[in-house]
């Protein structure tokens, strides 16, 4: 059985660039970027490796140049696996982060990377228009003693909608809901133990009951979208359960939205049933970053750029995937 497992940044891990030195090398990484050029009618790559940043920073482009980038990131790793030899990649669990979700039903075999393209855009779309409509905000909190996040949350729901949107590691969560709410938890933070609490420049409480429209808007688009059974299982954002059918795949799309990302109890999870390396599909560190948190003893292999160390340029980086 396979000891690897792999995991898909979230929105946040985009950057100007991403994707297009791997493109250059590798015409499977190419081939990725045109199909998701060809799925949404318009040139995502150029907007994904020239920018400007600012255009790529909104939800509705972010996600899914990101997913194409992740996918980029898989299909080359496939690509020099089979150029060397070796079987395909097998790993024991995938699993995303919030949008990188996605990211991970297209490794998995679930949806197609057309549709999943074509979903990350309409729910970033659906986000936003949300937050237009339930104006919202998010707050990381940053050294917050885990015994203290419950008190956290009391203080903010005293004010409105309020909960954790990510637990992203030991002592790091996001919170989201009414602006009220999370200013009040920000500024009580501190006083409970923590090193920062930023309100951070967003208009939309994702991961929060605010969310409901887009869920409502998802569940329409996911309507039409063929599913199939996951070839690894999947751990679900909210609770890392096993997801194993096309079924589960479907019904956790919708709802994620409304509901937090538990990092720590997929990592734990991943590590408890015997993964002992993680393999980071997608530009940048981020989840190389909170997985070191969560379990310091695993090895950890970020896919980052083709000429980054540790990255896709040393073959036998990956020998053992």
């Amino acid at each position: 059985m396979s000891t690897s497992a792999f995991v898909f940044p979230g929105q946040g891990s985009q950057a100007v660039g991403m994707g297009r030195a791997l493109a250059a090398v590798s015409p499977a990484a190419a081939a990725v970027f045109a199909q998701a050029d060809e799925a949404l009618g318009e040139r995502l790559s150029r907007l994904a490796w020239e920018g400007p940043a600012d255009e790529l920073d909104l939800t509705v482009n972010a996600q899914p140049a990101l997913l194409a980038a992740s996918i980029a990131f898989l299909r080359a790793l496939e690509e020099r696996g089979a150029a060397a030899g070796r079987a395909p990649l097998a790993p024991a669990f995938a699993a995303g982060h919030s949008m990188g979700q996605y990211s991970a039903l297209v490794a998995a075999g679930v949806i197609s990377l057309a549709d999943g393209i074509r979903l990350v855009r309409e729910r970033g779309r659906l986000m936003q228009a949300s937050g237009e409509g339930s104006p919202g905000a998010m707050a990381a909190i940053i050294g917050l003693p885990d015994e203290r996040v419950d008190e956290l949350v009391a203080v903010g729901a005293a004010h409105g909608i309020f909960g954790i949107a990510n637990r992203n590691s030991p002592g790091q969560v996001v919170v989201s809901g009414v602006r009220p709410a999370v200013e009040a938890a920000a500024a009580a933070a501190k006083g409970m133990g923590a090193k920062r609490a930023i309100v951070l420049p967003v208009s939309v409480a994702a991961h929060s009951p605010l969310m409901a429209g887009a869920a409502a808007g998802m569940a329409a688009a996911l309507a039409g979208v063929a599913f199939r059974d996951p070839a690894v299982p999947l751990l679900a954002n909210a609770d890392a359960s096993q997801l194993t059918t096309a079924a589960a795949c479907r019904a956790e799309l919708v709802d994620h939205l409304t509901t937090g990302v538990d990092w720590i109890a997929a990592v734990t999870a991943m590590r408890d049933a015997g993964v002992t390396r993680f393999v980071e599909v997608g530009p940048g560190r981020v989840l190389s970053g909170l997985v070191r948190r969560i379990a310091p003893d695993a090895e950890i292999l970020p896919l980052d750029d083709p000429n980054a160390p540790g990255g896709l340029a040393d073959p036998d980086d990956t020998a053992a995937v």
